[in-house]
Order: C-alpha cells, then sequence, then structure tokens
C-alpha cells in the first residue's frame, strides 16, 4: 500500500513539472497594439492599447506601464477588454511630439508569469524627422547694399513658424523690424522698423535652435554679414500732375516767380474741384516731411491718399471742394528727406486756377412770368434778369383779378456747368418770393423741368438749364416790391453748389 501511495505521488511531481514547463513554453507577451510605429497626422484620435497574450494582471500592467511624449511622462487612464489594456490620456496628444510606450518585464500575467524582457515601442506626431535646411539667404555673405530699406530674406527647404523667427535671429548691431512668411512658410522676410545705418558692417545670426513646423531644428549655427553704402544723392521733385476725375494725368506747370522772373504767373487752368495732386521724386522720400512741406496756399487743407513711409510717389485730394473760380498756390518746401536722411534742396510752386467747365456752381440768370397765363393764345410773358432792380413787373387786375386765385407759372433760367440739370430738390428747398405790403401771394404747387408751358424758351436763352414752378397766385391792390429769391446752396446734378444767393426785385 506504501509502494502504490509512493508511486503515485512520484506521478503528481512529475505531472507538475512537466506542466510548467509547459506553460513556460508559452510566453507571456504583448502581441499587438495600437497606434503603431511611425507617423500618425491627428493626435487627438490616437488610441493607446496593448493585446496580451495569457491573462494580465491588471495591477501589474498598470503599475509597469508608461507613456512619454519628448521625455515627459503623460499622465492618463486604464480601461480593459478582457486581455487588452487601453490608455486614454488625460489630455489629447500632441503635434509635431515623438512618444514611447514602455511596459517593464516585471509586469506578469495572472498565473505569476513575467515577460521575458520589457516591451517598447515608439510612434510619432511629426510629419518628418527632417531637418529645415537654409536654402538661401539675401543679402548674401559680404554683401554691400544700397539700399538702406533692404529687406532681409531667407529661404528654408521646409515652413518655419514665425516665432521661432523671433527667438532664433539676431542682428548686431541690433536691428528692429517685422518677420512675415511667403511662399508657404518657407520664404521668411524682414522688414527693419527704421533704415540700416549708413556705412556699417551688420551680422545677422541664426541659433541652431531655430525649428521647423515639425519641431526639429536646423542643427548648424549660421552667420551672415552685410555691409552698407553711404547715400549722398539729393531727392529732387522729377514731375508733378492734376488726376482727373477719369485718372488722366496733366502734367503741372511750375511758376517760376519765386526765382524773381519778371514774367506773368504761370497759372494752371481748368482745375476741377475733385481733381488730386501726384507728386512723383527721383527716390523713395519720407512721407512726413512730404506731409509738412507741401501745402496749398489760400487753398482747402490738402489730405494724404498714399500710405505712410517711404515712397516714390505721392496722392493728394483737397479735405474740402476748391471755390470755383478760386486761385491758390501749391507749394512744396525744400526739406523732403529720403531714407538715408538726405534733404530736398529746391522749391517748387504751382498756381491753380480752379475754373474747369464742370465745376462751374448753378447761377439764376433770370425769370420769365406770363402777365396773361389765362390766354391759351398768347400769354403776354414778361422776362427779368438778376440785373433788372425794381424794374415795374405789370401784374393788373384784369388777368390777376385782386384776391383771386389764379393758376400761373414762373420759368428760372440758369447758368450751369457743361451738360448738367439743376437739382429739382434743390429748386423746391431754396425758391422763395418775398413781397412788401403784401403785394402778391404765390402758393407754388410743382416743379419740372420737360412739358413746359410754353414749349419754346426765351428765344435769347436757349442754351440756359430752364426749370418751372407751376403755382396759385394771388393779387392785391396793393402796391410794393416783389423779390424772386434763391438762398444760399443751389445744386446741380453733378454735385456743384453754389454758396451765394440770388435775387431779383420788381416794383408792382
Amino acid at each position: 500500500m506504501k509502494n502504490n501511495l509512493y508511486i503515485l505521488l512520484l506521478m503528481v511531481s512529475i505531472f507538475l513539472y512537466n506542466s510548467c514547463d509547459i506553460l513556460r513554453l508559452s510566453q507571456f507577451k504583448v502581441e499587438a497594439w495600437t497606434p503603431g510605429n511611425g507617423y500618425h497626422s491627428e493626435p487627438e484620435k490616437i488610441i493607446i492599447s496593448l493585446s496580451f497574450s495569457h491573462d494580465p494582471d491588471r495591477s501589474s500592467i498598470e503599475k509597469n506601464f508608461s507613456l512619454t511624449g519628448e521625455g515627459n511622462r503623460i499622465k492618463g487612464n486604464f480601461f480593459w477588454e478582457n486581455k487588452k489594456l487601453i490608455f486614454s490620456p488625460l489630455t489629447p496628444l500632441e503635434i509635431n511630439t515623438d512618444y514611447n510606450i514602455n511596459l517593464s518585464a516585471d509586469a506578469h500575467d495572472t498565473e505569476g508569469l513575467s515577460m521575458d524582457e520589457a516591451f517598447n515601442c515608439n510612434f510619432t506626431t511629426r510629419p518628418d524627422n527632417v531637418r529645415p535646411i537654409l536654402i538661401s539667404c539675401s543679402p548674401a555673405m559680404y554683401a554691400e547694399v544700397n539700399d538702406l530699406r533692404t529687406k532681409i530674406m531667407l529661404e528654408f527647404s521646409a515652413p518655419v513658424p514665425t516665432k521661432t523667427l523671433y527667438d532664433n535671429i539676431s542682428f548686431n548691431p541690433s536691428m528692429s523690424g517685422f518677420w512675415f512668411l511667403e511662399n508657404e512658410g518657407k520664404l521668411a522676410v524682414f522688414t527693419p522698423v527704421e533704415p540700416w545705418m549708413q556705412k556699417s558692417r551688420y551680422e545677422m545670426r541664426l541659433s541652431s535652435s531655430l525649428t521647423g513646423v515639425n519641431g526639429m531644428n536646423i542643427g548648424n549655427e549660421f552667420l551672415s554679414i552685410f555691409t552698407t553704402e553711404t547715400d549722398h544723392e539729393i531727392p529732387y521733385l522729377v514731375n508733378s500732375c492734376r488726376i482727373t476725375n477719369n485718372d488722366e494725368l496733366i502734367l503741372l506747370a511750375t511758376d517760376k516767380g519765386y526765382l524773381g522772373a519778371a514774367e506773368s504767373p504761370v497759372e494752371n487752368m481748368d482745375w476741377e474741384k475733385d481733381d488730386k495732386i501726384l507728386l512723383v521724386f527721383s527716390e523713395p522720400v519720407d512721407s512726413v516731411t512730404v506731409k509738412n512741406y507741401f501745402s496749398a496756399e489760400d487753398g482747402p487743407s490738402l489730405i494724404m491718399e498714399t500710405t505712410p513711409g517711404f515712397n516714390t510717389e505721392y496722392i493728394f485730394r483737397f479735405e474740402n471742394a476748391p471755390v470755383y473760380e478760386s486761385r491758390f498756390t501749391l507749394r512744396i518746401k525744400s526739406g523732403i528727406r529720403d531714407n538715408t536722411g538726405n534733404e530736398s534742396k529746391e522749391e517748387y510752386i504751382f498756381r491753380v486756377f480752379v475754373n474747369g467747365k464742370f465745376s462751374k456752381p448753378p447761377e439764376l440768370f433770370g425769370i420769365r412770368i406770363p402777365m396773361s397765363p389765362g390766354n391759351e393764345t398768347e400769354q403776354n410773358p414778361e422776362i427779368y434778369t438778376v440785373d433788372s432792380l425794381f424794374e415795374i413787373i405789370p401784374i393788373t387786375n384784369e388777368d390777376y383779378p385782386s384776391g383771386e386765385s389764379v393758376k400761373t407759372w414762373i420759368e428760372l433760367y440758369f447758368i450751369t456747368a457743361e451738360n448738367v440739370e439743376i437739382d429739382l430738390f434743390s429748386i423746391m428747398e431754396l425758391f422763395r418770393i418775398e413781397t412788401t405790403n403784401n403785394v402778391i401771394t404765390f402758393s407754388p404747387q410743382q416743379v419740372k423741368n420737360t412739358d413746359f408751358t410754353i414749349t419754346e424758351p426765351h428765344s435769347e436763352w436757349e442754351n440756359l438749364q430752364r426749370i418751372e414752378i407751376n403755382g396759385n397766385l394771388i393779387n392785391s391792390t396793393n402796391f410794393g416790391i416783389i423779390i424772386f429769391q434763391i438762398t444760399a446752396g443751389l445744386r446741380d446734378s453733378l454735385g456743384n453748389r453754389n454758396e451765394k444767393s440770388f435775387r431779383i426785385s420788381l416794383t408792382k
């Protein structure tokens, strides 16, 4: 009996020993993982997971697991799906970052079987791991720069962020300015705030820490040296033009009177109220000095339309439209400065006469009014001009019975700019009839510029603009003065406005 028990124990021991060998032949390991090696473009969507060959001891796995990004450990939460571990970072993974997943060899399964070796794998959210290369630099090494407003241009093999330019590029002597990117981020352009100093040596240094958008740095420091020349060229006015409403350029004639010449002043005639001024200089000059030294004497203020800075061309307009038939002087004083500090020595004078055919404001010339408005064949109209001072207007009780409302009309004739019409609303707003002693009362009903009561205008006024005002007139037996008046502000269809008042004073 004892022998049988011994044999049984021996067989169990052999079985258990062989079973352990069989289990050890089946290694505890990570069979699959995500997201997999290589580049992943959307870090916020990445899933971190490990799938095991045996049932893992979860506490052991979580204790020995780590996820790092650029050497920094990532915190997160663990989730399990049978033999699969899912790790969820507390914050989304970032772009341009290299990540490492590590599981120590101390991790084991539920039977205590450890891994033969640590599990280690890598993935990245960096588009590539190629360093950006500086392809070209302008100005080139040891170049001599003539234009003190020259921009620095750096061309890279891959896009670079703007911030890395400010952080890793320096100038000696120091120079302030602005970096901006072109060509999809591969061309970096530096614009200096102030001109480079004359006759100076500049060093531009790129730190090896300058990075591309993929986070890779250039690896090597770069140094470029350039020098600046001394500019002694004095700026001067090349030409000046009047810019018309249809963008035609008309060269301005310079008046030489300031030189003491005896001849009559040279005037630039036919100036329109909306015309602008173009000044062209021999080289870029400072907008501040141009604005300070260019003026319209005895004329409206000038407004510079050109963007401030250093420019060759400048455009000016008037703050208010010049008064028709006014004269003023455009003066450019000396002292206009280029970007190296050279100042102009010449003074320029342009005399202007505002008498353009499209800028003439409308003015009342005369009126026509019927003395027999009820007569269909002969209404017997009388005409009066603004020079008809206190002429007698023969309004009679026969055709305009005292106290009765008589339908009649008044024609107004105007001198205007070429091919324009009188603003009818302006007439309705400004036309008045004033009287003394209540001589008459006129109530306007309609203002029109077509379908006139008398088809033909007054024979000597065919070329004038004609407006007819229909209304009712009540005569009286009194005697006095009748004043036909248009107050200041008369306008035409081009916007020309007359600030004068017009009066035709007649006697009844």
